[in-house]
């Protein structure tokens, strides 16, 4: 089995560039995809992972596609390396 992990910090970096982006908080973010705020706050920091759920709900309170944000996503982890 394979080491590779995502990292963390990045998905986090990719979520915060779109919410920024829309112009939206993370108390506005957080309210439209039905999660904490502390929840979103942890995730964009890098301290947690979303779930694939957490991502689809992201996605669609950002009125984006969940391949865009995992697009997001991919950006970071490149420019990164």
């Amino acid at each position: 089995m394979s080491d590779i992990q995502l990292n963390p910090v990045l998905v986090g970096r990719a979520i915060a560039k779109a919410r920024q982006e829309k112009g939206i908080t993370q108390e506005v973010l957080s309210g439209l995809a039905d999660i904490g705020r502390t929840h979103l706050s942890a995730i964009e920091r890098g301290e947690r992972k979303p779930t694939l759920e957490t991502l689809w709900r992201l996605a669609l309170a950002l009125d984006i596609r969940p391949s865009q944000l995992v697009a997001y996503i991919e950006e970071e982890e490149l420019d990164h390396n």
